[in-house]
């Protein structure tokens, strides 16, 4: 059974995204917190503090960046990637209104803990096959008692596929094997489970990784467009020029996407967006065909130097 994981590429080539961190559990923070290194079930994860935020962390496999937590702001996404999922969190109903949302793979936790502040009383599950993992985020960086955020610790691909029909108003597949999304979820059959899970009017978002001339990423278009009528993608400028490796947010759904909001909501951003839809993203494509189970690949392993600060 393949390990999942969320890994953040594109911010990891900067020198202050690869190491911002927690500021622990109990008031413990700043930079007087030592890191707190285990061994969990894929590897060795580890809880890096914030120099700047007392109550902020970084989580960590194997030296890959995963997550950052702030337990002071659970509302504040450092990540770019996860700050763009967050955007579209904030599209997928009137602001504050309680959301069905479902996480495929957890890391620290970090967007069901942004969609618990925004949006009170919001029902959450989340799969996350590193149990060892959850563990340590629970204890080091624990939830609020009142968030109704549910772990499984299973493949999230099986999560999937047991949820039940038309639950999800939200689906965000954040799925890494390491630094790479597994095969078995990057696939028209895993895209047809995500829709069957989502409820009239919900919405699909996929974190996925490439780099160069973005060959799995356009083959993930292909996929998406083979199952939702309405699809879209954003990333960097300079990851769609091939010119660098890293994140991409995949959007989908059976009805219109919010692009025009999604991208006023991104204009303050650190990082630009640009957000390829229509025509574009059908160029983009550049008639890569959708990936079906009997011929799927993972996403290609990134650069080595992509984790250094």
């Amino acid at each position: 059974m393949a390990r999942k994981r969320k890994a953040q590429v594109s911010e990891a080539t900067t020198a202050n995204a690869a190491v911002p961190g927690r500021g622990g559990a109990g008031g413990r923070g700043g930079s007087a917190v030592a890191p707190i290194g285990e061994p969990v079930a894929f590897g060795t994860a580890e809880l890096v503090p914030d120099r700047d935020r007392p109550q902020a962390w970084t989580v960590l496999l194997d030296g890959a960046p995963q997550s950052h937590v702030d337990l002071g702001d659970p509302s504040r996404l450092t990540f770019e990637y996860q700050r763009r999922l967050g955007r579209v969190a904030d599209l997928a109903a009137a602001p504050g209104r309680p959301l069905n949302a479902l996480h495929l793979g957890g890391g620290g936790l970090t967007l069901p803990r942004y969609i618990a502040a925004t949006r009170p009383r919001s029902r959450q599950q989340v799969a996350e096959i590193d149990t060892m993992l959850t563990e340590l985020v629970r204890r080091e960086l624990p939830l609020e008692r009142a968030w109704q955020i549910r772990v499984r610790g299973g493949d999230a691909r099986e999560v999937l596929t047991r949820t039940p029909e038309a639950w999800a108003d939200l689906v965000i597949a954040d799925v890494f094997s390491g630094a790479r999304v597994p095969a078995h979820c990057a696939t028209v059959e895993f895209a047809e489970a995500a829709a069957r899970a989502l409820a009239p009017g919900g919405r699909y978002a996929a974190n996925i990784a490439d780099g160069g001339r973005l060959p799995f990423a356009r083959r993930q278009v292909a996929t998406l467009r083979a199952v939702f009528p309405e699809v879209a993608m954003v990333a960097d400028p300079a990851v769609l020029r091939g010119k660098r490796f890293g994140n991409l947010i995949l959007l989908a759904a059976a009805t219109p996407l919010p692009l025009a909001e999604l991208g006023r909501s991104m204009a303050g951003d650190p990082v630009l967006g640009r957000i390829v839809q229509g025509a574009d993203l059908e160029d983009f494509q550049a008639g890569a065909l959708p990936v079906r189970d009997a011929e799927a690949e993972a996403s290609p392993e990134p650069p080595s130097a992509v984790f250094r600060s």
